[in-house]
């Protein structure tokens, strides 16, 4: 046995494994920004009211559907509360655009007798709604859910992204060795190696030169 394996751990009792505080002081790092849209004033300030005393940074405050997706739009904000009847803009829209633009979460705020702008809300994409009136016991858990929505559904867009990039990329890489191969008289591994040399050498990705040797060699 060497000396680095004496010292590697050798079972999981001799790892230093991550608590829940851990989750808990990376959350506490940054308050969650919160843009908040109500026309009616009071209530406006009960909400921020509410959201800054749970520890929410509120970011900007809107009195109407089109300043919302505005102020969405400038300070991507973790999350947009919104009333679904608003002026200028209502809610319903407002919250479609915001989603449409994969802004931030969305949480609206809804009376009882909305039941189909309760729907028009859910189809536009909203992560959660909360039924006035409401206590910050309502509010809270709603807002925090919406968030973490937003951030799994995000996380997996831009995982499968991710993936989608890597086969095209792997595809036309494929592409430009077979043309390496039959036109240029190379091996596979001599032109999967000429392409990643030219990669590092031009400081270009590998895609962008298996495109460039798809156009140049695939036209002769």
């Amino acid at each position: 046995m060497t000396e680095n394996e004496k010292d590697a751990p050798t079972s999981t009792d001799e790892l230093e494994l991550p608590g829940p505080e851990a989750g808990a002081a990376e959350e506490r790092t940054r308050a969650h920004r919160v843009v908040v849209a109500e026309d009616e004033t009071l209530i406006r300030l009960d909400i921020v009211e509410s959201l800054t005393e749970a520890g929410f940074d509120v970011v900007g405050e809107a009195a109407d559907g089109e300043a919302a997706v505005r102020l969405a739009t400038e300070l991507e904000p973790d999350v947009v509360v919104m009333d679904v009847k608003m002026p200028v803009m209502d809610g319903i829209t407002a919250a479609e655009r915001i989603i449409a633009n994969r802004t931030c979460a969305v949480v609206m705020l809804t009376a009882f007798s909305q039941k189909e702008l309760v729907e028009r809300a859910r189809d536009a994409g909203a992560m959660a709604y909360v039924v006035k009136p409401f206590t910050p016991a309502d509010l809270l858990p709603a807002v925090e859910i919406a968030i973490s929505r937003h951030q799994e559904i995000t996380s997996l867009e831009a995982e499968v992204a991710s993936l989608s990039e890597q086969f095209e990329t792997r595809k036309r890489v494929d592409r430009a060795k077979g043309l390496l191969m039959t036109k240029m008289g190379l091996s596979e591994p001599e032109a999967f190696r000429w392409i990643q040399k030219t990669s590092m050498d031009r400081r270009l990705t590998m895609r962008e030169v298996a495109d460039a040797v798809i156009e140049q060699v695939g036209a002769r």
